[in-house]
């Protein structure tokens, strides 16, 4: 009988102990899970990052280079220089525009620079804006020709959006509206120029093909 009990004993130990080590064997697999699935989510957020067409630090830093080149030449600021006639505008742009052109270098790259004048206001008349254009500029868009292989398959457009003081806007999800704006989008500035006629992403002619 004493044989039989420590035998049922041995038995009953065996079995804790196994049950231990198969419990301690799924929580280190488990753990292992959890880590690999931590450092997978670590490895795609810069990813992620890489892959945003707009408002990356790059981005970011480009336009603001860009305009302190502007308003070195007179196109934005208090120092601007009227050069353009305000016209009737149209959504997604103000109630007025005007519109400038000319050749800029920005960090080294020279490049074809478009600069849209947005103003707004009630009752908003062409008059209105060419008494006082700073009074009712609201915002100022841009797009500006960079180099070869910044992105070939749009014409190599880079495009910004300020505020009249240059701050860079953002869209309604807090992205900064600055470099491939919307690419891939089936809407935004790069949807809406590619429709151009021309081939040259510009609807007011098609120099820049």
């Amino acid at each position: 009988m004493i044989i039989s009990i420590n035998a049922m004993a041995r038995a009953f130990f065996s079995t804790i102990v196994g049950f231990i080590l198969l419990f301690s064997v799924a929580c280190s697999e488990q753990e292992q899970q959890q880590e690999a699935e931590q450092q997978g989510e670590q490895q795609e957020q810069p990813q992620m990052q890489e892959e945003q067409p707009f408002g990356g630090d790059e981005d970011v830093a480009f336009a603001d280079a860009l305009w302190k080149e502007m308003e070195k030449s007179n196109l934005v600021g208090q120092s601007r220089i009227v050069d353009s006639e305000p016209y009737k505008g149209a959504p997604p742009h103000g109630m007025i525009l005007d519109v400038s052109e000319q050749k800029i270098t920005v960090n080294g790259i020279e490049g074809d620079l478009v600069v849209k004048r947005n103003y707004g206001g009630d009752g908003l008349t062409v008059e209105d804006v060419k008494n006082d254009p700073a009074k009712y500029l609201e915002a100022v868009t841009i797009m500006f020709k960079r180099e070869d292989g910044y992105d070939d398959e749009n014409r190599n457009w880079f495009y910004v959006k300020y505020g009249s003081d240059g701050t860079i806007l953002t869209n309604p999800k807090g992205a900064l509206l600055a470099g491939r704006v919307a690419k891939g989008a089936p809407t935004g500035c790069i949807a809406c120029h590619k429709s151009a006629p021309g081939g040259d992403y510009l609807f007011i002619h098609d120099r820049f093909k």
